[in-house]
């Protein structure tokens, strides 16, 4: 029997573009499905098909045991969706986005208000719950837009990007609430480009490239396959990013990759922990010639200075 989630053989054109080749994808129920990939992989192509915004050319979909192509509108009503931005009113306050959720979904009046408060303290949103969302940072959008898709409690959800632009504090809010979701049996298919948070996140992870799955597996097992050493580095201050990146990348075997929101660096290496301790020297090293430097014609007694 096909999961929560499932598509054979999705393929989407956009002109000459084929933004979809071939896609398929098995979600078990209660399970979290990264799936993993660059701008431009087909990532939210894949989203709006099995969610029915999209009429794939061709191919099969079924979500939550409901055929996408054949009953969309009962697709619909068994599915949350959050997208890549925030879809809340900004003149409104959060209570009244939520309410107005449940109303559509032709809750009654007094349950859509009830489910709004119980929203609004899961998200930690209740102290500003009856501000205009105008006033929210965008941390605070990104759940209440996530709030605003499990009004109705829904088997299964779809979240494209659901951290991108949020600093790491709100990140791991997100993270936490994702979690509590999915240990309530919710199935989830997350879209990211970020591999830890796939990591941290999935159960099983499909990585997409140019319309199609060019690898599946959980991430111990695609790890496992990439194989290699690889040094990670985070920086404290996001200044430092730049210099750390060249060091790395004198030791590095291939291109070095940087995570700016989580001030991260992470470079394939060979050599080990003797290698390790050759980057570790150079680092201070290059430190020590920064601290140097910006101390030049202060005066000796400086605090921050030698």
């Amino acid at each position: 029997m096909p999961g929560a989630i499932y598509a054979e053989g999705l393929v989407k054109t956009f002109g000459d573009v084929r933004a979809l080749d071939g896609v398929d994808l098995d979600v078990p129920e209660g399970t979290v499905l990264g799936l993993l990939g660059p701008n431009g992989a087909g990532k939210t192509t894949t989203v709006r098909c099995l969610t029915t915004l999209l009429r794939p050319d061709s191919g099969r979909a079924v979500v939550a045991g409901i055929d996408v192509l054949k009953q969309p509108d009962a697709v619909r009503r068994s599915i949350g969706l959050s997208g890549q931005f925030a879809a809340v009113d900004e003149y409104l306050t959060g209570r009244e986005n939520l309410q107005m959720v449940g109303q559509l979904y032709q809750m009654r009046a007094k349950a859509a208000k009830e489910r709004a408060g119980e929203l609004l303290e899961q998200f930690h949103l209740a102290d500003a719950a009856d501000r205009p969302t105008k006033t929210y940072s965008g941390g605070m959008r990104r759940r209440l837009d996530l709030a605003a898709a499990l009004v109705v409690s829904p088997p299964v959800m779809f979240m494209d990007e659901p951290t991108t632009g949020l600093d790491p504090r709100n990140r791991q809010q997100l993270w936490e609430v994702i979690k509590q979701l999915v240990s309530g049996g919710t199935t989830l298919l997350l879209t990211t480009q970020y591999l830890e948070e796939a990591d941290h996140l999935a159960h099983d992870i499909a990585v997409v490239d140019h319309g199609r799955v060019i690898a599946k597996g959980t991430s111990d097992q695609l790890k496992a396959r990439t194989g290699g050493e690889r040094v990670e580095v985070v920086v404290h201050e996001r200044e430092h990013l730049r210099a750390a990146a060249e060091v790395l990348t004198g030791f590095g075997k291939g291109d070095t990759t940087v995570e700016e929101h989580m001030r991260k660096l992470t470079v394939p290496v060979t050599g080990g922990a003797k290698l390790l301790a050759e980057v570790i020297r150079e680092l201070d090293t290059r430190a020590s010639r920064s601290t140097t430097s910006a101390c030049a014609g202060r005066p000796s007694t400086t605090s921050s200075c030698p």
